[in-house]
């Protein structure tokens, strides 16, 4: 199920496509045949990364970003695209900044990488989303997490309905977006790729931050009027 992105600029006919395979993720875009040295695991290693130095050169996420972020270096955020998403089952399209776009792309290429960390966010990419609001984004994000609890108790293991452990996951990955954001930022001049970040990670960050305000907005969509008594989380 290859996701495809492109980019077309509306004042030239220029245009940059990335492949996305969830079933082949390390081709998933054209690599270097020799990484850029900011991608070098040492450089804003996260602190609570789990590779080893000695083990591993490259940071696995920064190499899979290393050619959308390459591309995207000297062109500014606000700059107007139109985007589209292909996907087996349908096709996305929305003229917007770069930003936006950009966004969207690097959360897939980051759920996709083999960062130990990232990586749990895969069951995310299954079901993609592009241009995601912050509702949007806690909806897919408890209900992905929720489902995986589902398949936890049919397993006999414990599951988590309180949510504790996507808290947690956020709370990990909010040190590898802080890590993440410094490595793009040495790596590469210009404000498109680290606004579209900032723009990800600020998503992210509601889940560790304010996750009950964030399911209190979006409760009245999930329940009948009669139904609404007060939160739990109020």
């Amino acid at each position: 199920m290859a996701i495809e992105y492109r980019f077309y600029f509306q004042d030239d006919e220029a245009c940059l496509s990335y492949i996305i395979d969830p079933d082949n993720s390390k081709n998933s875009t054209t690599r270097a045949s020799k990484p850029a040295s900011w991608t070098e695991l040492k450089n804003c290693q996260c602190s609570n990364c789990p590779l080893s130095v000695k083990d591993h050169k490259y940071c696995p996420a920064a190499v899979d970003m290393e050619r959308v972020i390459e591309d995207f270096s000297r062109l500014p955020a606000m700059r107007k695209v139109d985007v589209h998403v292909l996907t087996p089952e349908r096709e996305y399209r929305k003229i917007t900044g770069i930003e936006e776009g950009l966004r969207s792309l690097m959360g897939l290429i980051m759920a996709e990488s083999d960062c130990p960390i990232l990586s749990k966010l895969r069951p995310m990419a299954y079901t993609h989303l592009p241009f995601t609001n912050q509702s949007e984004f806690i909806i897919r994000s408890v209900g992905t997490y929720l489902l995986r609890q589902f398949y936890h108790r049919q397993s006999k293991n414990q599951a988590d309905w309180d949510l504790k452990g996507l808290i947690a996951l956020n709370q990990e990955l909010r040190l590898v977006n802080q890590a993440l954001w410094q490595r793009v930022n040495n790596g590469s001049p210009g404000d498109s790729n680290l606004k579209a970040l900032l723009s990800f990670f600020a998503m992210s960050s509601s889940v560790s931050f304010s996750l009950e305000a964030q399911l209190a907005k979006v409760r009245p969509a999930f329940l009948e009027e009669t139904d609404l008594g007060p939160f739990e989380g109020e």
